[in-house]
């Protein structure tokens, strides 16, 4: 009897743990559910709910040479960021790991530190530093800085997967004649590729929907989408940025799906 009671009160827990899931993964959404309906309104002006629907403001955007030009150089700069902030924190994260205790937990503190500090403190200081050097408004420039930010999320989710890993069967490769470069690429970095993956996809995402940095060091014919997107609401406010705001969540959530299927398969076919 009192084994059929703790599982009812089992039953209870659970079912109100996921009523709350539900509402908090709504509460997240929300934002979502409303920028997407208001990007077919067929008004001249944002509103919720659209009285009436329209494709006019997707064609306002894709009709559009400036906005075309400044996603071609969100969607180059977060490919180009992403190229080189994965093998950089993979590898950075791989050698944190042969590091003692106390220098590892320093250096992840360090790693956080973007991450912690306000974004608009990193912008200032960027700035000035490529005024010198002469980056600003340019792709090396926006990279560079967008490769800063995406560098600690890397890192962190590497070092997640690694944490897990068994070091031995590196180890072993190493005893039967397999540098440690070979031993790396052939045998540590395959069972953390989905760890690899996501900090990829999570660094292409942050350069790609990142603002506030780009305000300072994009612009021209080198603005980002989000510069252009800030720039719009200043002067007016239509549902394009709403359609845009669309497409950009279509993009991200592509991105995810495409990692969670590949990663799906990939394990599908090792238990093959």
């Amino acid at each position: 009897m009192a084994a059929i009671e703790m599982v009812g009160k089992r039953k209870y827990n659970n079912l109100w743990l996921g009523v709350a899931g539900v509402c908090i993964l709504f509460f997240l959404s929300l934002p979502t559910l409303i920028v997407i309906p208001m990007s077919f309104s067929g008004a001249s002006y944002l509103e919720f709910p659209p009285e009436s629907w329209s494709f006019r403001w997707y064609e306002s955007y894709f009709g559009s040479s400036e906005w075309m030009r400044s996603t071609k150089t969100s969607l180059l700069v977060a490919f180009l960021t992403t190229l080189i902030a994965t093998p950089l924190g993979s590898l950075a994260a791989y050698g944190l790991t042969f590091t003692s205790a106390r220098v590892r937990n320093a250096s992840q503190l360090l790693v956080v530190i973007p991450i912690l500090v306000p974004v608009i403190l990193i912008a200032i200081g960027v700035f000035h530093l490529y005024a010198k050097l002469g980056l600003n408004y340019t792709i090396t420039g926006i990279v560079i800085a967008h490769t800063s930010l995406a560098l600690p999320f890397v890192i962190i989710t590497v070092l997640a997967g690694l944490k897990n890993y068994d070091f031995n069967q590196e180890l072993a490769a190493r005893s039967l004649g397999a540098s440690r470069p070979r031993a790396l690429l052939t045998i540590t970095l395959p069972q953390v590729k989905f760890s690899i993956q996501t900090g990829a996809l999570l660094a292409f995402i942050t350069s790609l929907d990142e603002v506030v940095v780009s305000m300072f060091v994009s612009g021209g014919e080198n603005a980002t989408i989000t510069r252009r997107m800030f720039n719009s609401l200043r002067d007016q406010v239509d549902p394009t940025i709403a359609a845009i705001s669309t497409c950009l969540i279509f993009v991200s959530i592509s991105a995810l799906v495409t990692v969670y299927i590949f990663n799906r398969n990939q394990k599908n076919k090792d238990q093959l």
